[in-house]
């Protein structure tokens, strides 16, 4: 991607960014120095050094800054679910997909706590969060429905998708209040205990500590 000097947006000196992770970090860096609700396009993009129209290439509004590249996960989240072997029981698959969709490096698991933190507790957040659930959900819909040989919005595909959700949300939110606890291993505990209907899983058991 190109820079943007030309729109009059990069200050003397600053190197302009030149990726979406950059931009994400510097937004996520002002979220905490000044609040979500305080920061602005116009604030993040100036940090960044590039223009508004840079930033609306990117994202189409600052709600969408802490979700990153969600729409291209979902893509690569339909094709984890196509490429699965079709005589994997469905909420194995389901957490096998779960687990890839999680996959962060090293390098970025700080930025990704913040990244979640900000969209699990930011109230201004939560309506387009909502939306974005919405879509995770259904793509877990979509593999179970195909592989139950249902509708996509039937039952049992559309629940499913929701206890995936449900489950996968506790994960997020253990994690972020476990300073190093990792959140791989919580996704595979919740989703194996989905699996087999939470089987062994009482109050005395570890999954309830």
């Amino acid at each position: 991607m190109s820079t943007v000097s030309d729109e009059g947006a990069r200050r003397a000196g600053r190197r302009p960014v030149t990726s979406r992770a950059e931009i994400e970090h510097i937004a996520l860096d002002l979220f905490t120095e000044r609040g979500f609700d305080t920061t602005t396009v116009e604030d993040i993009a100036h940090a960044a050094g590039i223009g508004r129209r840079t930033f609306f290439r990117y994202y189409a509004s600052k709600n969408d800054v802490p979700w990153g590249a969600f729409d291209e996960q979902l893509h690569r989240m339909r094709a984890t679910f196509a490429a699965l072997p079709p005589d994997v029981p469905v909420m194995a698959g389901v957490r096998a997909a779960v687990l890839d969709f999680n996959e962060v490096e090293p390098a970025e698991q700080p930025w990704h706590r913040r990244r979640l933190r900000l969209i699990l507790g930011t109230p201004a957040l939560q309506a387009h969060s909502t939306l974005r659930y919405a879509a995770w959900r259904q793509v877990v819909a979509d593999y179970a429905a195909e592989r139950l040989g249902q509708p996509s919005d039937a039952l049992i595909p559309q629940t499913i998708g929701h206890a995936s959700l449900g489950v996968a949300l506790a994960a997020y939110e253990r994690w972020l209040a476990a300073e190093g606890s990792d959140l791989r291993a919580l996704l595979d505990e919740v989703f194996r205990s989905l699996e087999f209907g939470f089987a062994g899983a009482g109050v005395d058991g570890d999954f309830c500590r």
